[in-house]
């Protein structure tokens, strides 16, 4: 990773009068903030900043040597029917340079200092090789699948445990740097996690990239908040979420509650993972208008809260993505969801509630992916239920 210390500024504004309050503290779970990043620098790169842009984040860009796999647990083929790129958001309280957040910042994205991390989005983009239309696919956070280091466990639990193991190992060599070894640590947990999705989809990961919780809310607050919609008013004190039914724009904390709720939705954590891919759907909408891109003071802001923000593997050139991924930065993407057996089940010791997979059929799936079927998921914003126009690009949901 790049370990060049580098200023880090934080966020300049608090929670606003007509942002949700509070909530009490609960580890955040945040969505799609690596895809939004992405097409951001996508659109920035296809428009007449183009170049200037394109060299200002790559040359700025934080770097991971997550696709390093041990010898004894080599990746799939690579020739898999598409180029698949892992997205991921973590709940990490610290910034790009290991160092804790301070407390005002933590106040001010509505959680508090917490030890450990979790990888509350799993998504991979899949970009057929046969030019068919991009998928991003939500892996919900609570699957359970087999772990690297043995056993079974929830998918979003394989990082922040491969990270407190390194972070153990490195205390007992002697290392004292605190920040030295988040850094460090963080790296076997981006490891373990790229092992444990490509065991459990038989999908080769070609790239990889990661946003933190404070780049989600900077890139919401760079492109002026995101437009939702909701069938129905809801509330949720755990989530922070207090919103109106219909139409509404939401940024920074205000959208992290959105994303996160899960309590008072019909089908819970699936109903949030739809609320999540109906946000990024509208945030990308909402990159690529006019109004973003043509404003240099939130090019500005859009692009120094990607410097803040974004982790890639080495090889990830933000300029070749651009090309290969038209169909993002055009909006022609669908959303959805692993074919999942139940969202209520129970693990074995009957402690956790996890959501169970079968290993064969989500394997089929992302074959079908690859341009050969559509494949069957429980992804995709419904249309909306509120009587009232909806902007484009705007889904309603629950």
């Amino acid at each position: 990773m790049d370990d060049a210390p580098k200023p880090t500024p934080y966020p300049r504004t608090t929670p606003t009068g007509d942002q949700p309050p509070r909530p009490r503290w609960r580890p955040l779970r945040t969505a799609g903030r690596a895809l939004l990043a992405l097409v951001s620098v996508a659109a920035l790169v296809t428009t007449g900043y183009a170049w200037a842009t394109y060299h200002e984040v790559q040359g700025n860009v934080h770097t991971t040597d997550a696709l390093d796999q041990p010898a004894d647990k080599p990746a799939p083929p690579a020739d898999d029917g598409g180029e698949d790129i892992l997205l991921v958001g973590t709940d990490a309280r610290t910034d790009m340079q290991g160092n804790a957040l301070p407390l005002q910042v933590l106040k001010t994205l509505r959680t508090e200092q917490t030890s450990g991390v979790n990888t509350d989005t799993i998504i991979i983009v899949r970009l057929p090789k046969n030019g068919a239309r991009p998928y991003a696919v939500s892996i919900p956070r609570d699957t359970w699948i087999d772990v690297p280091r043995g056993g079974q466990g929830k998918i979003n639990s394989v990082y922040g445990l491969a990270k407190q193991a390194k972070a153990d190992e490195l205390r007992r060599q002697g290392r004292r740097d605190a920040a030295g070894i988040e850094r460090d640590s963080d790296q076997a947990g981006r490891q373990a996690l790229v092992q444990a999705v490509q065991d459990f989809t038989q999908v080769r990961v070609d790239h990889y990239a990661e946003v933190n919780l404070l780049g989600f809310y900077l890139i919401t607050e760079s492109v002026g908040g995101v437009r939702v919609c909701l069938n129905h008013a809801t509330e949720d004190k755990d989530s922070g979420a207090d919103f109106r039914a219909g139409v509404q724009t939401v940024s920074g904390g205000a959208a992290l509650s959105f994303v996160r709720q899960r309590k008072n939705l019909p089908r819970g954590d699936l109903d949030r993972i739809v609320r999540q891919q109906a946000f990024l759907s509208s945030a990308l909408h909402q990159v690529l208008s006019a109004g973003v891109l043509a404003n240099p003071g939130t090019l500005g802001d859009l692009t120094d809260a990607l410097h803040r923000s974004l982790v890639l593997d080495p090889g990830f050139d933000l300029l070749q993505f651009a090309e290969k991924a038209k169909g993002l930065a055009s909006g022609d993407v669908t959303f959805t969801t692993i074919p999942v057996v139940t969202i209520n089940g129970r693990s074995p010791d009957g402690q956790q509630s996890i959501v169970e997979a079968d290993p064969v059929a989500v394997r089929q799936f992302f074959a079908g992916l690859a341009g050969r079927g559509a494949g069957a998921g429980g992804g995709g914003a419904p249309g909306g239920g509120v009587a009232q126009a909806v902007p484009a690009g705007v889904s309603c949901v629950n």
